[in-house]
């Protein structure tokens, strides 16, 4: 039988079980940020809250007293407090919002996704500073309550205000959860771009017993449908796979039988690599629109831009000081990846920082009883920590 624990619990559960308990539900950001800016501001950090419409966001920084300068080296911990809904509250074993340990592994709305990671960094935080107050560069926060929503107000707006500052980030971790059968397996060092479109292809309503007098747009459409779906758009490279076209929605129709309609809308989306740009796959597609002599409408969403974080060398690059911290804490290698969706890591790779997701595994995140192992917690403090030592004790990462 399930065992749920009652005894006390380490400090990285304790802080992830105060921040589950906030329902953070997108945008909202019910505190998490105030309880971390607190613990930040008791090592030094200077907390700048950043309010955009609906969306809190968290700046906080804590600048190097050593004495040996090593200028424009800021190392940053990125992530988010807002949480997906719970959904259908019958389905969950256990309340969402009242993080419970059963068998040790911690459940709850954001256990992995990622309030987890917000305690490892801060308690990892805190340990590093207690060690190494006089410890090299910069150590930064960028926290947001809008991921999961429509990211307009969160960590895009964030990155303007720094850019518009000129400050910078060098090297940062989002604590998204890449990892997949054990914490630190699988870290991302890139994600492939995102562009969607909207379509809206005319033709001419009538009914369907006169076919001389109407346009069917749906007979219209297939053909260049059809023709982007067979696209191969390009073979990828050594970090990205070949990107993918993908219709995600078709709807058309008055629900009679006997109409043939006036519209046919569809949505899709490309995810695609460091070989195209946006503006290619803009051209290409609205070329073969244009080729089936279509009379439509589009509407482009462009969600973000292909990153890559690459071996500077085999000795000194970020990825291997993050490898190595791994490597220490697990005894196994790491393995780089650029599968998946999108994260916040695309607003703040454009501006020079090298970026790397490594957080929990990902097995449960958006499902009902969300859940982490909270030994996978306490290594990925221990992981971070690393990190933390391996950039800012002993700089030898090349920006």
């Amino acid at each position: 039988m399930s065992k749920i624990e009652q005894k006390s619990q380490s400090e990285v559960i304790e802080l992830a079980i105060e921040l589950m308990s906030r329902a953070s539900v997108t945008p909202e950001d019910a505190g998490c940020q105030k309880l971390m800016s607190q613990r930040l501001a008791k090592l030094g950090f200077t907390n700048e809250s950043m309010v955009f419409a609906d969306t809190t966001n968290l700046w906080s920084r804590r600048d190097s007293t050593n004495e040996i300068k090593v200028d424009n080296l800021v190392f940053c911990f990125a992530g988010h407090t807002d949480v997906v809904p719970a959904g259908n509250l019958e389905l969950w074993n256990t309340p969402p919002f009242e993080p419970t340990i059963i068998d040790g592994m911690l459940y709850g709305r954001g256990a992995a996704d990622m309030k987890g990671s917000l305690a490892a960094m801060i308690v990892a935080t805190e340990r590093f500073v207690h060690d190494h107050p006089d410890h090299q560069g910069s150590i930064t926060y960028l926290i947001t309550s809008d991921e999961e929503g429509p990211f307009i107000n969160g960590t895009t707006r964030v990155i303007d205000t720094l850019e518009a500052r000129d400050e910078k980030i060098t090297y940062c971790i989002v604590g998204e959860p890449s990892s997949t059968h054990a914490v630190g397996d699988i870290v991302k060092n890139g994600r492939r771009g995102s562009i969607s479109a909207e379509v809206d292809i005319k033709g001419k309503q009538g009914h369907v017993a006169y076919p001389e007098h109407v346009k069917n747009p749906i007979h219209l459409a297939m053909p260049a449908l059809t023709e982007l779906s067979l696209v191969e758009w390009d073979k990828g490279n050594d970090y990205f796979p070949a990107t993918s076209f993908q219709l995600s929605n078709l709807n058309a129709g008055t629900g009679a039988t006997n109409v043939v309609p006036g519209h046919i809308n569809a949505l899709f989306n490309l995810r695609y690599s460091t070989e195209l740009t946006d503006q290619i796959i803009v051209e290409q597609v609205e070329s073969i629109l244009d080729k089936h002599q279509l009379d439509y409408d589009i509407k482009w969403t462009f969600n973000g831009k292909p990153f890559i974080t690459e071996h500077v060398n085999s000795e000194h690059g970020f990825l291997n000081a993050v490898s190595q911290a791994i490597l220490s804490v697990t005894g196994k290698e790491t393995q780089l990846s650029t599968s998946g969706g999108t994260s916040d890591g695309r607003f703040i790779a454009p501006t020079g920082a090298q970026v790397i997701e490594l957080g929990p595994c990902n097995a449960t995140i958006h499902q009902v009883n969300e859940s982490v192992c909270c030994e996978d917690l306490e290594k990925l403090v221990d992981i971070y920590y690393h990190c933390l030592v391996n950039v800012l004790c002993t700089h030898k990462t090349d920006s």
